[in-house]
């Protein structure tokens, strides 16, 4: 059985809440706490002479891991105060960001922080996987708010998502094991964004096809 493709009341003040956002606000939520990763590792002694206290972290990549934390914490408290709601991808990859920049941090072992997207990515392409195992198209709860699709969009739509989620689990997996610690840092901020945008752009003709409203939009103009 499929998931309902779920609508909310447009009167619904929840949802203007969540749609007054600027967006613009909304993309340094989201973007924020990488920049401030990259920018803490690459600048990291600069940091350390400026803010003697940030010594207690380590070298520069410790650095970064916590600021990267507190970033990420203000991030989705910020979220939460200003739509009073956390969608999950980003509160579990911040549950995540906490519980290996906490480990890195007390064993000074830059090898957690490097395997949280690892982490994160085979979370998310299991669920999503495992979840059409058992007839649940699980992207359609995530992602009902920003597309209106058929049971058959949404399959396809989540196949697609968990199979790129495991790909970048493997992209990351490759990139740290076999790159310096800054050429990962700069991947991870600069390289995976791009071919994120690029595959969800590519995911576009799959959306327009199984559309609810472009098909309801066709059979009035055929009415006609």
């Amino acid at each position: 059985m499929n998931p309902p493709i779920l609508e909310r009341d447009p009167s619904d003040p929840q949802k203007q809440k969540k749609e007054a956002v600027n967006p613009l606000l909304k993309l340094v939520l989201e973007l924020g706490p990488l920049m401030v990763f990259f920018f803490a590792n690459a600048r990291g002694e600069w940091l350390t002479q400026k803010f003697p206290a940030l010594a207690e972290f380590g070298g520069p990549i410790f650095v970064a891991t916590g600021l990267f934390m507190a970033a990420t914490a203000i991030a989705l408290i910020a979220s939460w105060l200003l739509t009073r709601t956390l969608p999950i991808m980003p509160m579990v990859s911040g549950v995540v960001v906490l519980v290996f920049g906490a480990l890195t941090l007390y064993l000074q072992d830059d090898i957690f922080i490097k395997m949280k997207p690892t982490i994160v990515n085979t979370l998310f392409g299991g669920v999503l996987l495992g979840g059409l195992f058992f007839g649940k198209s699980l992207l359609g709860y995530v992602f009902n708010s920003a597309f209106n699709l058929d049971a058959e969009g949404w399959r396809k739509l989540t196949f697609r998502w968990g199979l790129f989620f495991l790909f970048l689990a493997l992209v990351n997996e490759v990139v740290w094991r076999n790159f310096s610690t800054d050429a990962w840092v700069t991947f991870k901020v600069w390289g995976i964004m791009p071919i994120t945008l690029l595959f969800t752009f590519s995911q576009m003709p799959l959306i327009l096809r199984h559309s609810l409203e472009d098909k309801t939009e066709k059979a009035k103009k055929a009415g006609k």
